[in-house]
């Protein structure tokens, strides 16, 4: 779990979650019901919520309880906030598009 959270902080979710699904393949199969599908999407649009889905629900649904839902809730708030953080840090460059470098004083 340590070498999860050391490639969490320095490269991402994205690549955390595919090297935990290559260390724990059963794992992820079960969380998420045998599916291949769903855990390739949630590692392209919700990584963090992807993340924390096989941390807290390693039997699937059955086995969530009610704290386990506001963990969900964080991470997907997280989620959030990582693609509305990259929007706001770009919003000078989107408004300056096409208007050119000239400046007239």
């Amino acid at each position: 779990m340590c070498c999860l959270l050391t490639v969490l902080f320095f490269l991402g979710p994205r690549v955390a979650d595919i090297i935990w699904w290559i260390m724990q393949p059963v794992r992820w199969s079960t969380s998420f019901g045998g599916s291949f599908l769903w855990p390739i999407l949630g590692i392209i649009f919700l990584p963090f919520t992807t993340l924390m889905w096989v941390l807290v629900a390693p039997l699937g649904m059955a086995s969530m309880s009610g704290f386990d839902w506001v963990w969900i809730g964080l991470a997907v708030v997280l989620d959030i906030a990582s693609y509305g953080g990259g929007g706001y840090g770009n919003r000078g460059f989107l408004s300056n598009r096409g208007r050119g470098s000239s400046s007239t004083t």
